[in-house]
């Protein structure tokens, strides 16, 4: 724990897994009944936006059902023992629900969204609204009207679809570079770009921890693994880190 200043850690879909959401690959999962162009993509939403913002409605009313799990509490009690001891944690998560917020974690990078925000533009239409962002936890439709610029149509998920660029991505390649350790928490290591942060730690010389239900895509990068359920094996290695 000596050598350990600044911690950055990654968070994909299996963290939230035993919170009874959906993983992207479960094969009785979120997209059992759909294929992601047909949801998740700028194409899909210009073609059939109603069907696009009915996905999305009941993901969000979906969040209303279920709570952190043991996971997401070991990592924000992790992020609150190392600012005690002047040390830092950097949360970033690939997923779009709120469960690390809810669990107390601040600060949390969300590469790919929110559900529980809306954007003004583009629309469905091409429209490119005022671009405001605006928390939301309610239905959102082609009649919505946009809070700030009165514009009605142009409302949208603020996710990342499928050929759209991640968010974040600059501050969170500055982190990775000072940070002393990456930890890479439930990911499938196939979705790029957070299955090459690995890649750069590694080439940086920067330790990394793989904490998975399996061995990811990427596993043979890892310096370090444990398998296991995340609401296990995560609340135990951050027992052990701040242990140390």
């Amino acid at each position: 724990m000596s050598h350990i200043r600044r911690l950055l850690i990654l968070t994909g879909a299996g963290v939230s897994a035993e919170s009874g959401l959906s993983t992207f690959r479960d094969a009785k999962g979120l997209w059992e009944n759909y294929s992601f162009r047909d949801v998740a993509t700028p194409e899909a939403f210009s073609e059939n936006p109603s069907l696009v913002h009915g996905f999305y409605n009941a993901r969000r009313e979906q969040l209303k059902t279920v709570q952190p799990n043991m996971a997401h509490n070991a990592l924000a009690r992790l992020g609150r023992e190392l600012l005690k001891r002047d040390r830092e944690m950097i949360l970033v998560t690939q997923n779009v629900d709120d469960l690390h917020e809810r669990a107390g974690s601040n600060n949390v990078l969300k590469m790919h969204g929110a559900l529980r925000e809306v954007r003004c533009g583009p629309g469905p239409d091409g429209v490119s609204g005022c671009g405001a962002v605006i928390p939301w936890s309610e239905d959102l439709s082609l009649q919505t009207v946009c809070p700030k610029c009165n514009a009605v149509g142009t409302m949208r998920p603020n996710v990342v679809w499928f050929g759209e660029m991640p968010f974040h991505l600059d501050e969170i390649y500055d982190a990775l570079a000072t940070a002393d350790m990456f930890v890479s928490i439930g990911t499938s290591g196939s979705v790029y770009p957070a299955a090459g942060f690995v890649h750069q730690a590694r080439a940086w010389g920067i330790p990394c921890t793989e904490l998975n239900l399996e061995p990811s895509e990427n596993a043979d990068v890892f310096t370090n693994a444990r398998y296991g359920p995340a609401a296990v094996i995560v609340p135990n290695w951050v027992d052990d880190i701040l242990a140390q």
